[in-house]
């Protein structure tokens, strides 16, 4: 029997992998967040599936998503990345991430993790939405308006409302599964 999953990732392998066992699902570790909003940011005006098919290139261009060590990058370093055709080489970007490495660790020293910081915002437990339909999901809303906000007063780069929305989905700030999908109680209970 086919389970029934979101509208937006039936069809492709990558994407109903990536459905089945990560997007939603409630993160709390720092490393793991940071990642997502890395590649979120790298996504911003690109496809998600763009991003999933070179994640690895950026797992492997970037130390493993390690933001000590990208919040330590130098100019030789960046430059080696802007020729990178395994990633995004957009250089705005790439720039953005070693920017929102170094904010990343103040917001840890400020809260005492990242993780507390951004759960925060939604009182440490997940909003879990009753949508039907991929139409009735929206694309920001006025918390990630807020969230959004706030990374920037921080200094944070390429965080508009709606990659923070996104990012909010990915980590299982909100629970945005359509609720006939075979994952929305799952994660709801998660």
């Amino acid at each position: 029997m086919n389970k029934h999953r979101c509208n937006w990732c039936v069809g492709n392998d990558l994407y109903e992998a990536y459905h089945d066992e990560e997007w939603g699902v409630p993160v709390y570790d720092d490393a793991t967040i940071f990642e997502f909003l890395m590649l979120e940011t790298f996504q911003a005006g690109l496809s998600w599936i763009t991003i999933l098919k070179k994640r690895e290139n950026f797992r492997n261009a970037f130390d493993d998503f390690d933001y000590k060590k990208i919040a330590k990058y130098n100019q030789i370093k960046i430059d080696t990345l802007l020729q990178d055709t395994g990633i995004i080489r957009n250089k705005l970007k790439v720039k953005a991430t070693v920017t929102n490495a170094q904010n990343f660790i103040k917001i840890q020293e400020e809260f005492g993790s990242f993780s507390k910081y951004i759960w925060g915002f939604v009182n440490h437990k997940p909003i879990n939405n009753d949508f039907k339909n991929l139409s009735d999901v929206p694309a920001n809303t006025p918390l990630s308006d807020k969230i959004s906000k706030d990374l920037k007063k921080r200094g944070f780069k390429f965080v508009g409302s709606t990659v923070v929305y996104a990012h909010m989905q990915a980590t299982g700030m909100v629970n945005d599964h359509e609720v006939k999908c075979f994952r929305y109680e799952e994660v709801k209970t998660a």
